[in-house]
């Protein structure tokens, strides 16, 4: 005789249940906060033009602070492409659109990395991550809030720190952009970043510039 199916268990006490949600920072506090952070950098290349500042030969950036912009701006886009851009192709109606339109946004901000970093003005990079900022923050984010619970929104952020971690520190444009491709290679390319760095003492944090 077949068994009769176990009865659900009773829900936990609103308490425990609370004590059960993961730890960690909403995806929104987690982008705002990098976003912030960016555009803080972008105002610091900016700035370092302005007399008084420091700068380097011909008025340029000093040369710490756009290593800084492109070491967490690589690694920012890369933890965005292995896991929002997934969520939001998953359970937005126009998610595919607006992930496609999103890592062709990134592509070129990739590009104008590279050459960053072979000798062209940093300035070409403020306006696309001025977009890519305004994009994120007015449509994807908002949508994302409306569309996943708190519980949700914790552990994508989690997946983003996780991700960024391990990113690369420097623009690859020529690798994955979509997982599951971008979540094997891009881990690899961010050891291989990360050991340039330590050879180099490369400036990779905002709190590598901070008191310049």
């Amino acid at each position: 005789m077949a068994r009769a199916p176990l009865p659900p268990l009773p829900p936990l006490p609103a308490a425990i249940e609370a004590e059960a949600r993961p730890g960690g920072r909403s995806v929104l506090d987690v982008l705002g906060a990098e976003h912030r952070a960016l555009a803080s950098l972008c105002g610091r290349v900016a700035g370092s033009r302005s007399p008084g500042r420091a700068a380097g030969p011909a008025g340029r950036p000093a040369p710490v602070i756009v290593s800084a912009l492109g070491a967490m701006l690589s690694g920012h886009l890369s933890a965005e492409e292995q896991s929002l851009y997934p969520t939001v192709r998953a359970v937005l109606p126009d998610g595919a659109e607006l992930a496609d339109a999103e890592i062709a946004a990134d592509a070129a901000i990739q590009y104008a990395l590279r050459e960053v970093a072979s000798g062209a003005d940093p300035s070409i990079v403020e306006p696309l991550l001025r977009k890519h900022i305004r994009r994120c923050e007015d449509e994807l984010l908002p949508r994302l809030s409306a569309a996943l619970d708190e519980t949700e929104l914790v552990r994508l952020g989690n997946r983003v720190v996780i991700a960024e971690e391990a990113a690369p520190t420097r623009p690859h444009p020529g690798t994955p952009f979509r997982p599951p491709w971008n979540k094997l290679v891009e881990p690899v390319v961010g050891v291989l970043d990360k050991v340039r760095d330590v050879a180099t003492g490369r400036a990779t944090r905002i709190e590598d510039v901070v008191e310049r």
